[in-house]
């Protein structure tokens, strides 16, 4: 079985749980960005497959992730971004962008996310920023 998902948009990184101290209340919380964007992987891969149940075996993920290209960028260097010459140097950093995706897809396209036994994660640039994943089961 091989889910493949799509979201659309800048891609998002994990953020670090907050800490917080009010009064004698002390508390960790996520932040409202990164809840958000994991609802929304959620919401996408719900989308792609309505019914689909969770793969209980061995899986292996691969995500490609579409950043914008700056505005004020010259053609010349433009045309090198799309075609893969040069590639995006900006923030998130992938290994937060592949937190947020497994943590959101964790019960819901696999079992646990302790059953991914290979990954792999790519940057690239994109006039259609978005995150491509697959995951498939071994």
């Amino acid at each position: 079985m091989i889910f493949e998902i799509l979201i659309p948009g800048k891609p998002v990184g994990k953020q670090r749980p907050k800490a917080t101290i009010r009064g004698h209340h002390a508390g960790v919380y996520t932040p409202k960005e990164t809840v958000a964007y994991e609802r929304y992987v959620v919401a996408m891969f719900l989308q792609a497959y309505p019914c689909a149940k969770p793969l209980e075996g061995e899986v292996r993920g691969y995500i490609k992730a579409f950043y914008p290209i700056p505005q004020s960028t010259s053609k010349k260097r433009k045309t090198a971004m799309l075609d893969g010459s040069i590639r995006p140097l900006v923030k998130p950093d992938l290994d937060n962008v592949e937190k947020i995706i497994y943590d959101a897809l964790n019960g819901i396209a696999y079992t646990d996310d302790s059953h991914i036994t290979a990954m792999a994660i790519t940057k690239h640039y994109s006039n259609n920023p978005r995150v491509e994943i697959t995951i498939e089961e071994v």
